[in-house]
């Protein structure tokens, strides 16, 4: 039996398999297309972590937290700018997924960003889970706000801190008029969600192919991002000879940036490129083809 806030949820995305759904079609009738995140936050030494490293000394929490706040800092100082070159010398687009706070504390970073032509999609104000902020709407538009100001465009997308939404928060991005949101890992293709407050569409993010859970959760081997990575693209590309698949590659940069795996997710780039009938895109393209390929209109999901 079904509890209500269950019924909810599932009601925002009615079933419907990709086996028995209208046929999408990429350029060139190209098989996957790939997205590329970057994902930047703003860690406060002073609270507790949003994850760690290292467990404190005799399992008491310390603060402030220096060995894994700095572990993170490492990423913004060092490995982010790996992580740009590595994208930037292959010519892909990415998306650029940040906390509002970004903007301020790591300036250069997001200018960097900017000037590569990176979109910009919110992630919340400060890395905290939506169930844990005051007033979701309030956070959200002063994340929008502060991305406006300086790239001087509103973020069309939005990636909740850890994936969460309350039942509510859906809504309040629709409202806010944000168009895409990457909470819904539950297809290979973008999803007709359903708001009262206006069209919102999901477009397929991952928890297969992103370090935190590759790296951080699960602690592989730090060549696991290219075995994973290439097993992956090889199946949704099988696939996608009959209706085209979306491949996210989520990447932090204290976890992607550092020297031992940096190499392998560029490997993991090459692996891609060299393939035929592949695109890469940012999420507002990936959104602007789903929407032309069903009318713009919500609740469908294509059209042959």
């Amino acid at each position: 039996m079904t509890s209500s806030l269950g019924a909810s949820v599932r009601a925002r995305a009615p079933y419907q398999s990709i086996v028995n759904r209208p046929v999408l079609r990429l350029p060139g009738d190209a098989r996957v297309v790939v997205w590329n995140i970057v994902n930047v936050e703003v860690w406060d030494p002073a609270g507790a972590m949003p994850r760690a490293v290292l467990s404190p000394p005799m399992g008491a929490p310390l603060l402030p937290d220096i060995p894994n706040w700095a572990w993170h800092e490492y990423g913004m100082r060092v490995g982010f700018w790996r992580i740009l070159e590595a994208i930037q010398s292959r010519g892909m687009p990415a998306t650029f997924a940040l906390n509002g706070q970004t903007c301020e504390v790591y300036e250069e970073v997001c200018r960097a960003a900017l000037e590569a032509g990176w979109e910009f999609m919110g992630h919340g104000h400060v890395q905290r889970p939506m169930h844990k902020v005051e007033d979701q709407k309030a956070a959200i538009m002063q994340t929008i706000e502060a991305i406006r100001r300086f790239t001087g465009k509103a973020p069309r997308g939005w990636e909740s801190p850890g994936l969460t939404e309350t039942d509510d928060t859906l809504d309040h991005l629709a409202e806010c008029g944000i168009e895409y949101v990457a909470d819904w890992v539950l297809d290979d293709q973008p999803v007709a969600l359903r708001s009262p407050k206006g069209r919102i569409t999901s477009i397929p993010y991952t928890v297969d192919t992103n370090d935190v859970v590759v790296s951080a959760v699960q602690q592989h081997p730090s060549d696991e991002m290219l075995k994973r990575g290439k097993a992956h693209f090889d199946r949704l590309y099988r696939d996608g000879a009959k209706q085209p698949r979306v491949m996210a590659l989520s990447v932090h940069p204290y976890l992607s940036g550092v020297p031992h795996r940096i190499g392998y997710v560029e490997e993991l780039y090459d692996y891609i490129l060299g393939h035929d009938g592949v695109v890469v895109w940012s999420g507002e393209q990936i959104l602007d083809w789903f929407l032309a390929q069903n009318g713009g209109q919500p609740g469908t999901h294509g059209k042959a």
